[in-house]
């Protein structure tokens, strides 16, 4: 027989072997939980690291590194960049270039003698003194202008039938007194080229001009003027839209406290600005170009609503260097930094080709570069994998860095096409050239108080834009504006 003693050891056994089973389930439950804690934690701590990074990214951008204006720059402004090679010469005059100084003229409007009066060492007169020598200096300046009053004078003649016969008034006539086609050009040409306010417009022709005009008086010209460049719009946007190359871009304005957008559509000979409520596929149509039978190359910054008209495009490698320079700059992507030194090289060598007479670039050339740029993409793309699903709904975003490759990689043709056709320029300066002066203008003179103040402003911007870049003086621009027979463009 078994000791009776041995029966309790053995419970006490079997007891202690359930204590530890359910030690060891507590135990891997609660490792259980802290391995789901550490998931947690780490996707908790790469959205950090994310959101760091893209913090971090924001303070890096500058208007050198990205599309930001110059104003954002505050007080930390950026060292100047040129997208220029050193060429190797000394600032300044070259050796064997023209120089340029103020050049006497042969006979001067007025000639003024100045005579000694008396003797240096002796003290006589010299009245009577016989000449020795005389030397000149030519004082360029401009004479005291005063505002010149015309009367105009109709006479009435009596004929020898009876009749009376009333002479006209000239269309600069309007009222027993007023003010004539050139300083209401001259009012115009400040506040439009030169962004003059309308108050110190008005100061600036009582003070020089003795001209005391209104600041009411003042406000009105754009308004007229609007009216009278029907004729110069059509016929600008109509050599626009037969253009083969055209530039757009477009840029946020206040008018009457809410956002609107100025749209531009340009080359470089001519300039049309339009209003529009927004920036989307119908506020481009509004200006009458894209959306109406253009057949040209539309070159812009990428905005995908231009993507909707069925024409091909090409991009702005302005834009993507100082994308790809902040990215190398904020996360040290090498393959950004060589994207823009390739975008870069290719513009030197279409300019040298150019140069040379050239109509296009070498075959053999262009299939290099094209396979560079490929492969800097797939390095890229190696580099920067798509980020894991978060588990909600919706496609997780991208971020910059991989919206850049996207874009870069499906609209290869619109980023090259200025290597495939000399006729596309590498950039979209002229476009951006051409709303410029729009934030100028909030920036001098404030915001506009009515859509149709903001009208006539564009319509006077695209007018004298126009002008400047067919070499036409803006100011006698301005004066055959309001003297009501506007210049326009020569047909090409």
């Amino acid at each position: 027989m078994s000791d009776a003693s041995e029966v309790p050891t053995v419970q006490s056994l079997l007891a202690g072997l359930e204590e530890r089973d359910v030690r060891i389930e507590l135990l891997l439950a609660g490792l259980a939980e802290r391995d789901g804690l550490i998931r947690d934690l780490k996707a908790e701590i790469d959205a950090l690291k994310a959101k760091v990074a893209t913090l971090e990214g924001r303070l890096k951008k500058n208007s050198q590194n990205s599309s930001k204006p110059p104003s954002t720059d505050a007080f930390v402004k950026p060292a100047p960049k040129s997208l220029r090679r050193p060429s190797g010469k000394s600032p300044g005059k070259q050796a064997g270039e023209p120089g340029m100084r103020l050049e006497p003229v042969k006979t001067a409007d007025v000639v003024l003698v100045h005579e000694p009066g008396r003797c240096g060492n002796c003290g006589l007169a010299l009245s009577d003194a016989p000449l020795a020598g005389e030397r000149s200096r030519q004082v360029f300046d401009v004479p005291p202008i005063t505002v010149e009053v015309i009367e105009h004078r109709v006479r009435t003649r009596r004929c020898s039938c009876g009749h009376l016969t009333d002479a006209s008034f000239p269309p600069e006539a309007t009222a027993s007194t007023c003010y004539g086609p050139r300083i209401q050009g001259l009012g115009a040409y400040l506040m439009d080229r030169h962004h003059l306010p309308v108050a110190r417009t008005a100061e600036l022709l009582a003070d020089a001009f003795g001209a005391p005009v209104s600041t009411g008086w003042l406000a009105s010209l754009q308004l007229r003027a609007a009216k009278l460049l029907g004729p110069f719009l059509d016929a600008v946007r109509e050599r626009v839209h037969r253009a083969p190359v055209a530039h757009f871009d477009e840029t946020g304005a206040r008018i009457d406290g809410h956002l609107a957008w100025v749209h531009v559509a340009c080359t470089p000979e001519l300039t049309v600005l339009h209003l529009a409520p927004g920036r989307g596929r119908e506020s481009i149509e509004a200006g009458g170009i894209l959306g109406h039978g253009f057949n040209g190359v539309a070159v812009h910054d990428g905005l995908p609503a231009y993507r909707r008209f069925p024409v091909q495009h090409g991009l702005c490698n302005a834009h993507h260097v100082r994308e790809l320079t902040g990215i190398a700059e904020a996360g040290g992507q090498e393959w950004a930094e060589r994207m823009a030194g390739l975008l870069v090289e290719m513009l030197v060598a279409v300019n040298e080709a150019k140069a040379a007479g050239k109509m296009s670039l070498n075959k053999r050339t262009l299939r290099g570069y094209r396979r560079r740029y490929r492969r800097i993409i797939h390095d890229g793309i190696e580099g920067n994998p798509l980020p894991p699903p978060t588990g909600k709904r919706g496609r997780p975003a991208m971020g910059p860095v991989r919206s850049l490759l996207k874009r870069l990689e499906t609209n290869q043709d619109d980023v090259l096409r200025f290597a495939t056709d000399f006729r596309v320029p590498w950039d979209n300066n002229e476009a951006e050239r051409g709303v410029r002066m729009v934030k100028l203008q909030q920036k001098v003179s404030g915001c506009w108080r009515s859509p149709q103040g903001a009208q006539a402003f564009l319509a006077m911007r695209s007018y004298i834009g126009t002008a400047r870049k067919q070499g036409k003086n803006a100011l006698d621009a301005f004066d055959d504006l309001f003297a009501g027979d506007p210049w326009l463009p020569a047909t090409p």
